[in-house]
């Protein structure tokens, strides 16, 4: 059985945030390389993105 708490909670790769901005993945780290984008963690090589994160950062940005 899976928990659905656990799945709903699960990070977002950079290809996943991409996809939901429905901006190019280069543009991502453009942002991260100046500080304006969704916030983003290093696990391990890879970026991880909080989907609650993307959403609060893009709430503010529509605002």
């Amino acid at each position: 059985m899976v928990n659905r708490q656990a799945v709903s909670e699960e990070l977002w790769s950079i290809d996943e945030v991409s996809a939901f901005l429905r901006v190019p993945v280069g543009t991502l780290y453009q942002w991260r390389h100046r500080r304006i984008g969704p916030r983003a963690a290093k696990v391990g090589r890879h970026l991880r993105y909080n989907p609650a994160d993307v959403r609060a950062w893009l709430e503010e940005r529509a605002a």
